[in-house]
């Protein structure tokens, strides 16, 4: 009795065993019979690379351009994956399409607003890549104040061209420091190293004092200012002064 007993027991754990493996096989059977090698797309229009991986069961998909000497414009000039990798249908395949040899010169956009640096660009079969903006002094805010690549730059491998344009609020700000029970003399001169100009002095008791001449301001001195401290301001600001007598 127990000897049939066991010969039921390892009946049944070599049926489970064959039952694991058929289940792994198949798994993986079903696993690598979904999967596909990826064809070589280099070299073919966009719309036979779209026919050919589709055939495989995989989704093409052109996303950037560029300049190219070995391959003509029109063709694609790269992919990844790259042929022969193995993936899944319905991967995407990110190919990039040539624009042939490089044939529009990279015009000279700085001191352009960015509106007409657009059109100009435009016009050249270019494009506008990436637009950054910033405080530069000195330029009229909204114009284009560097460019990349330069002009006239050859051996260029994309036909974007990024830009840097002057913020539309170019004046640097400032917080405006406390110069009173300073001299005149003195806040005039960090005033105007400082880039903001002068305006009216005007020579104005500052109210009454105690009689200690400790307390009380020296002649000279600047007892008020307009704007007062604490301020923002921007360079050139006239800042207008009150001076004790």
């Amino acid at each position: 009795m127990m000897l049939r007993l066991m010969r039921y027991l390892l009946l049944g754990l070599v049926l489970l065993l064959v039952f694991c493996a058929s289940a792994l096989l198949a798994m993986r059977f079903a696993i690598h019979g979904r999967e596909v090698r990826v064809p070589r797309l280099s070299g073919l229009t966009p719309a036979d690379a779209e026919r050919v991986a589709m055939a495989q069961g995989l989704v093409l998909s052109i996303e950037s351009r560029f300049y190219t000497v070995g391959i003509p414009e029109g063709r694609i000039a790269s992919q990844s994956p790259a042929p022969g990798a193995l993936v899944r249908r319905g991967w995407k395949v990110v190919a990039a399409e040539s624009l042939g040899r490089q044939h529009a010169a990279i015009p000279n956009l700085i001191g352009q607003s960015q509106h007409a640096a657009s059109i100009n660009v435009s016009r050249r079969g270019l494009e506008i890549g990436s637009v950054g903006m910033l405080h530069w002094p000195g330029a009229q805010p909204g114009t284009v104040v560097a460019q990349s690549p330069s002009p006239n730059a050859k051996d260029v491998a994309s036909p974007r061209i990024n830009l840097l344009v002057a913020a539309p609020d170019n004046t640097q700000k400032y917080v405006m420091p406390s110069f009173l029970g300073k001299s005149l003399g003195d806040v005039t001169v960090a005033l105007e190293n400082a880039g903001f100009t002068v305006g009216e002095v005007r020579m104005l008791n500052a109210g009454p004092f105690s009689r200690d001449a400790a307390t009380r301001p020296a002649s000279g001195t600047v007892t008020k200012q307009r704007p007062s401290a604490g301020q923002k301001v921007g360079a050139g600001t006239v800042i207008d002064l009150d001076v004790h007598p």
